[in-house]
């Protein structure tokens, strides 16, 4: 069993932090030492067993934050259980059916043997940074998509997969 997990994420508005710190609890209560951080403070993977990444969506790309994570610790990742995930969607279709990851994620995860990939729905709200982000909350557009329930299930697969070594998919 990994006695040490990362979940590194990128955000602009903190809607993917809360969904690392999520996956990071759930992962905790199941007896896994979890610590979420933001991707751009990550200086080293090393002391992790298995590593977590989740990046919020913009314009079809991950957050640059996850992509750079995923660049510089390449080499690192590819030896280790690892798993990404995305949020995004400003509606409930996350919720209601698989959403593939997007083409740049895609290819990391093949180039990095990930387990698993999930997309959550997204959170954007009153206050947003971003010119886009300000925009899109005052044309009615904004609102929290994010399914609790669903990112707590996929934590616990997670952690289960960890504790019993056993693949999940």
């Amino acid at each position: 069993m990994p006695t040490k997990v990362l979940v590194a994420y990128g955000t602009t508005n903190g809607s993917t932090a809360r969904i690392a710190e999520t996956i990071a609890e759930v992962l905790r209560k199941g007896g896994v030492p979890t610590k979420a951080v933001p991707a751009h403070s990550v200086t080293d993977v090393e002391p992790y067993d298995a590593v977590v990444v989740g990046g919020g969506l913009y314009a079809g790309r991950w957050h640059k934050d996850a992509r750079r994570f995923v660049r510089r610790h390449g080499r690192v990742l590819a030896g280790r259980p690892l798993w990404f995930f995305s949020s995004g969607p400003l509606d409930a279709s996350a919720t209601e059916k698989d959403i593939p990851p997007v083409p740049g994620v895609r290819r990391a995860m093949t180039r990095l043997g990930v387990r698993a990939h999930v997309t959550f729905g997204g959170c954007l709200e009153e206050g947003a940074k971003g010119f886009v982000a300000r925009k899109i909350v005052s044309s009615g557009k904004g609102g929290d998509f994010r399914d609790f329930g669903q990112i707590e299930a996929w934590a616990t697969d997670i952690g289960t997969e960890l504790v019993s070594g056993v693949r999940s998919d």
